[in-house]
């Protein structure tokens, strides 16, 4: 396992990722190279176009040149890895690949994000079928698009790209946001269990769809109690908490407080509270001192879908 998996994918679906074109997509569509999960696979499923495939899989070239796919990140940042995977591709799979970065704001057009300046972040790579591929990526550069690029042709299931989110917050100057939401910068950076599910879902974009969809903690039986903590955006001042335990029915915690962390020392925001299964909680918060990271405890155990917090950036 290389240390920047442990990163968010920039551009899964679920995260507002979007393959937005494609030289080919005969055999499979092109939407899969982002789709959460790992790719699936029944045999001797055939389409009209032929077996079905759980990726992205081009037509066989006759001609030079070699097929790729554009891909705006769901969340712009720098980009620390990348993980090509062909699983379940064996005969069809492209023998190289390379991957291509660029930063271009706004909302392009396919033209223009063709046009833009393109940065190699992975050079032309081997691959083989069936198969997770991980590079490590030295930009440090934001970048808000990626290209995949197969030589000559072939089809890959799920493309990753995992790094650091690095949002526009200027567009909320005078504004209130989520600071712990992981698409305006936010991170859990620690967790005292993460048994069944990553810590890292409960400030993931949307709603959780199934209790697998948040964090999920195992039984505790020494007496103490579970806990996360988040980095927030940036130094903010927490105003309103959003607790939600939605479809965890049986398996909810029965309490929760919050703590502010800045400079070394703690503060209260939310003295230990019920919760109520299958609810979203909002609680209000009186304090005004910033927070840098929150620290989220869940008594004794159990699941969260959510976290919440919102409030103002103090600098």
């Amino acid at each position: 396992m290389n240390a920047f998996t442990s990163l968010p994918d920039l551009a899964l679906r679920t995260h507002g990722g979007s393959v937005v074109a494609a030289s080919d997509e005969s055999f499979a569509e092109k939407e899969s190279l982002i789709r959460p999960g790992r790719p699936a696979f029944q045999p001797h499923t055939f389409g009209a176009r032929g077996q079905v495939y759980d990726g992205w899989e081009t037509r066989r070239r006759r001609e030079p040149g070699h097929d790729w796919a554009l891909v705006r990140l769901g969340l712009p940042g720098v980009v620390r890895g990348i993980v090509i995977d062909t699983a379940w591709f064996t005969g069809n799979h492209p023998p190289y690949a390379s991957v291509e970065a660029a930063s271009v704001e706004g909302y392009p057009t396919v033209a223009e994000l063709r046009a833009a300046e393109w940065t190699e972040i992975v050079p032309r790579s081997a691959l083989t079928g069936d198969a997770e591929h991980p590079f490590e990526v030295a930009d440090g550069h934001r970048r808000t698009h990626v290209r995949l690029n197969m030589f000559p042709d072939g089809g890959i299931a799920r493309l990753r790209v995992h790094g650091e989110v690095r949002p526009d917050l200027s567009v909320y100057e005078g504004l209130g946001l989520d600071l712990a939401a992981l698409e305006n910068g936010g991170l859990v950076t620690g967790c005292s269990d993460d048994f069944y599910s990553s810590p890292g879902n409960v400030i993931a974009p949307g709603s959780a769809r199934t209790q697998a969809e948040g964090w999920e903690t195992r039984r505790r039986r020494d007496g103490g109690n579970d806990w996360l903590v988040i980095r927030l955006a940036g130094a903010g001042v927490v105003k309103l908490a959003e607790i939600d335990t939605t479809n965890l029915v049986f398996n909810a915690p029965g309490w929760v407080s919050l703590t502010g962390m800045a400079d070394g020392r703690e503060f209260e925001l939310l003295p230990r509270t019920r919760l109520q299964p299958d609810t979203r909680h909002r609680f209000r918060l009186d304090g005004d001192a910033a927070a840098t990271h929150v620290r989220v405890d869940v008594y004794p155990d159990g699941g969260l879908a959510r976290v919440r917090l919102h409030g103002v950036l103090s600098r």
